[in-house]
């Protein structure tokens, strides 16, 4: 979610200057405190905030729910900045990041004590457009045929990067190369002016090394409808469970329908079947 990093003069811009390690406090001022003012969107697992530098520039600031499973500290930071090396016109750039440790009262079994909790946030650069779930509904914000197919190429991308091992090859020192996304659904495609899409929030992503083709997990999270079915009842990741979700989301904007999966449907089975019933008895715009 931002301009470009560098605005084409001699000098660099501030947004190219930023540490890959930033204060909380410096993420609190340029968010004003995490105002609600600033709040671009919420999900389940943080909230984004419009953040501004001092020129002016916008970055969008994600703060992490503090019960979200993230690594903490060094671990947290060591992925963030892995992530970073992530260099593609369709994936958000991930600018810079924040882990700091802090002391805070809860309530447990009718008494308050204090324990060690770690804020973590994460500073993208700024998408203007917004979500492609703005998108998806509704006459208003509808896009025709051309830029539909155009958001689905880039998300297709997108993914074929994340997934063929380009990132093993940018980060040579590591022993993990494809990512497996996790959470593709229409709140985490971000659109910039140019209608460009870019997969954004890899608060879910799971590592693979070359080798490796599956993992197991008993911590299965995800939105409803979008998760692939032997993720959702076996726990088990691979990178096919982003193109179960890649296709729901194709379904959607090639439709133009919203997938409304609930508690019974969560892999939107019901979905993807009255889109093709509908499919077959009418013509697609």
């Amino acid at each position: 979610m931002v301009a470009e990093a560098n605005t084409g003069g001699s000098e660099p811009s501030l947004l190219s200057t930023l540490p890959k390690e930033l204060p909380l406090d410096f993420l609190k001022d340029i968010t004003l405190g995490f105002s609600d003012d600033r709040i671009l969107s919420k999900g389940a697992f943080g909230t984004f905030y419009k953040g501004t530098l001092e020129n002016g520039q916008e970055v969008a600031v994600k703060k992490l729910e503090g019960n979200v499973q993230v690594p903490a500290g060094e671990k947290f930071l060591h992925a963030s900045t892995n992530l970073m090396a992530l260099q593609h016109e369709n994936i958000v750039k991930l600018l810079s990041c924040c882990s700091e440790a802090k002391k805070k009262v809860v309530e447990h079994k009718g008494k308050y004590i204090l324990v060690d909790t770690e804020e973590c946030v994460l500073c993208y650069e700024y998408v203007p457009k917004g979500s492609l779930q703005n998108y998806l509904s509704g006459d208003t914000n509808r896009t025709n045929w051309d830029t539909n197919f155009k958001i689905i190429k880039g998300i297709c991308q997108g993914v074929q990067f994340l997934h063929e091992g380009e990132f093993g090859r940018i980060v040579l020192e590591e022993e993990f190369g494809r990512i497996a996304h996790l959470d593709l659904q229409p709140a985490n495609i971000l659109l910039d002016d140019n209608m460009v899409p870019k997969i954004a929030d890899f608060g879910l992503s799971r590592f693979f090394n070359l080798e490796q083709s599956r993992l197991y997990t008993m911590n299965v999270v995800g939105l409803k409808g979008y998760m692939a079915p032997e993720y959702l009842y076996r726990g088990e990741i691979s990178c096919q469970c982003d193109i179960y979700s890649l296709g729901v989301m194709i379904i959607e904007i090639a439709t133009g329908e919203k997938n409304y999966s609930n508690e019974k449907d969560m892999s939107g089975r019901e979905f993807i079947a009255s889109a093709f019933l509908s499919a077959g008895t009418s013509n697609l715009d």
